[in-house]
């Protein structure tokens, strides 16, 4: 467990330095309001879609693809963010709704969730997890389109107007692009795919950086109550019945662990970027962000000692 925790805070130390980046240049003037919207929409438009476009090109179908325990996770994840809007809808006002929502359900698979399931389970983990992040990044951005669209200012809630703002995702269009190259094994140029990398890899530092440069105590005071109630969901209630859900259905061993994983994960930085694209309340957005993420480094490894000690995974 050591060994663990020692991963986990190698993973989740990095956030909170590019976090804290962010902090510092927005205090010594190297960063302002308008740097944070213009990288906060490239990422949004496109270092990230990139990203999710190299992962699922790059991943193992072949020995990862698991329709059981997809079918799982995405039924789990639907039942996680009808949990969160239901007490969304209880706990918030109105206009924060969306975020509180978005904040409650949506891991950060991509790279913690991951990292902790190779760190764990080796190339297994890294082909299964792999797999499993490009299939749900699919249903969290459409869920969370939904509800930010719904509570949004600025987007237009019915039927029609819900489902163009879906297919307009760029990140839902770079998961669906990948998915006939992933699948038939088409290859892209190496000179393409290293391009490709080295756009992609502004990502995340682009948009901790951002989340940094938004900040601020007051808003962190602000925005309290809300981002510990959404946070409480993420990283308490959303795993413990999901990751039970997950027990009850037969799932043992590495697959029970990996959903686990995931479903512990914190809350992804997308939904800072996706928060101020669609002019939800950014700031509880990034409060949810810190304090998950630094909650993780606890429940993570409380929750597979126990998983451990009762000898499923």
């Amino acid at each position: 467990m050591f060994a663990l925790l020692h991963e986990t805070l190698n993973i989740t130390a990095p956030v909170f330095a590019m976090l804290f980046v962010g902090v510092l240049l927005r205090r010594v003037q190297l960063i302002d309001a308008a740097f944070v919207n213009t990288a906060s929409s490239l990422v949004f438009n496109a270092t990230m879609p990139t990203l999710l476009f190299l992962g699922i090109v790059e991943a193992d179908l072949s020995q990862a693809m698991q329709p059981k325990l997809l079918g799982y996770f995405a039924a789990a994840t639907l039942g996680g963010f009808l949990l969160a809007w239901g007490w969304a809808i209880l706990r918030c006002p109105r206009e924060d709704r969306g975020v509180y929502t978005q904040g409650a359900f949506r891991g950060n698979n991509g790279i913690i969730g991951l990292a902790l399931a190779t760190s764990m389970y080796g190339d297994y983990g890294l082909s299964l997890g792999g797999v499993l992040a490009g299939a749900v990044i699919l249903f969290y951005n459409s869920l969370s389109s939904v509800v930010l669209a719904v509570y949004s200012p600025v987007a237009k809630a019915d039927v029609w107007s819900l489902t163009k703002s879906i297919l307009r995702n760029p990140l839902i269009i770079g998961v669906l692009a990948a998915i006939p190259f992933a699948y038939f094994h088409i290859r892209l140029p190496a000179w393409a795919m290293t391009s490709g990398h080295y756009f992609a890899q502004m990502t995340m530092p682009l948009a901790l950086i951002c989340i940094g440069g938004t900040l601020s105590l007051d808003s962190l005071r602000a925005s309290s109550r809300l981002a510990i109630g959404s946070s409480s969901l993420k990283m308490i209630w959303v795993p413990f019945f999901s990751t039970l859900g997950a027990y009850l259905c037969g799932f043992r061993g590495a697959d029970l662990g990996v959903l686990f994983l995931y479903f512990a994960s914190p809350t992804a930085a997308a939904s800072f970027v996706m928060a101020r694209a669609m002019g939800g309340n950014h700031e509880l957005a990034a409060a949810i962000i810190v304090i998950t993420t630094l909650a993780a480094v606890v429940t993570t490894n409380v929750g597979l000692l126990i998983l451990q000690s009762a000898g499923v995974i």
